[in-house]
């Protein structure tokens, strides 16, 4: 069965004004859409392509995990973004406090994890296999799933996720992503 592209999990406009529906035209309908369309075309008649998309992450190399990989990625930023976003409670709560000390401080070192990411790539908050938090920064398509960890949310620092908005100014994209972080989805990951 080919991969598909996900439909986003809330409306095309409903970011804004934080980020656009033209952002999301080009990064959602464009972007993303040409990596499941490369893996579909990369996939055909091997091994991957009746696979599930985070077994073929974990067991691809070369262009087949570069694709799988970025779609497994964008579908997991979409579901880390919401338009109702509220700051983190419970168990998740307390987890970032132990961790970091408490959540403005774990806001700070996320922000600048971020914005001092040289590069493509994303920014995960994560569970590690000892069960505590860290954020870690991945390279292009590289993501948790390799080094067998939990994510629980990311932010894409790639320049298509944030270009027509905020121009070179990540800072602002990043500031803007506080709004918009989905944090009842990173406590369902959290488990």
């Amino acid at each position: 069965m080919p991969f598909e592209l996900k439909p986003l999990p809330f409306p095309i406009d409903a970011l804004a004004p934080h980020i656009s529906k033209e952002t999301l035209e080009y990064h959602h309908g464009k972007h993303h859409r040409a990596y499941v369309n490369k893996l579909n075309e990369l996939a055909k008649g091997t091994e991957f392509e009746s696979m599930a998309l985070a077994d073929v992450v974990k067991k691809a190399k070369g262009g087949i995990f570069n694709n799988a990989a970025q779609i497994w990625n964008h579908d997991f930023y979409w579901n880390s973004l919401t338009p109702k976003s509220a700051k983190p409670s419970g168990k998740l709560a307390q987890a970032i406090d132990a961790a970091f000390g408490s959540f403005d401080e774990f806001e700070k070192k996320f922000k600048t994890s971020c914005t001092t990411k040289f590069g493509s790539g994303w920014t995960w908050l994560v569970k590690g296999k000892d069960g505590k938090l860290a954020i870690k920064n991945s390279d292009d398509a590289d993501n948790p799933l390799l080094w067998d960890e939990t994510p629980l949310i990311t932010c894409d620092v790639w320049e298509h996720a944030y270009y027509i908005d905020y121009r070179n100014e990540r800072p602002k994209y990043v500031d803007n992503f506080w709004q918009l972080a989905n944090w009842d989805f990173a406590a369902r990951n959290l488990g």
